[in-house]
């Protein structure tokens, strides 16, 4: 596949300092696909986007179109790049912010389900959001995001 043709994502990584250390802002992949898997099945909130458009503004869309809230001000800490086990090049930005869960308002994708069933089901695209200390975090998101974690780590020590 030819560079300009790869599928790239863009996301924003929200943490918070708390009493009990470093925690970060996922999302569990919404679907029938992960609707019993923990490990591997969170992600930083990220969406894809065409070349185009800038990485940045993508992330910021993205964020507000996954979790139905505007992308918080704040200083954006770039933690590069990543290539994830299928191919995506993700970029993310780390943000230092606080959001309630609970206001999570999750954008939805229509998929055909059962398969080969011929009816449609909606499903949200993160069926849920929590605050996870870093060392969990590396546990549960999608192996190649758990970059991100150890870089923004660096930068928060």
């Amino acid at each position: 596949m030819s560079a300009s043709r790869e599928k790239r994502s863009a996301g924003l990584l929200l943490f918070r300092r708390t009493d009990h250390g470093l925690e970060v802002l996922l999302g569990h992949m919404g679907g029938p696909f992960f609707a019993k898997r923990d490990a591997g099945a969170w992600t930083v909130p990220k969406g894809e986007y065409e070349p185009d458009e800038p990485a940045w503004d993508a992330a910021r869309r993205e964020f507000r179109e996954e979790l139905g809230l505007p992308p918080p001000d704040g200083a954006a800490v770039p933690l590069g790049e990543i290539r994830q086990t299928g191919g995506k090049i993700v970029t993310a930005w780390a943000i230092e912010a606080d959001l309630d869960p609970a206001a999570v308002v999750p954008g939805t994708f229509r998929m055909e389900w059962p398969p080969r069933s011929g009816r449609t089901q909606e499903f949200p695209e993160l069926d849920r959001v929590e605050w996870l200390a870093v060392e969990r975090a590396r546990e549960v998101v999608v192996k190649a995001q758990a970059a991100f974690l150890d870089r923004l780590a660096e930068h928060s020590a």
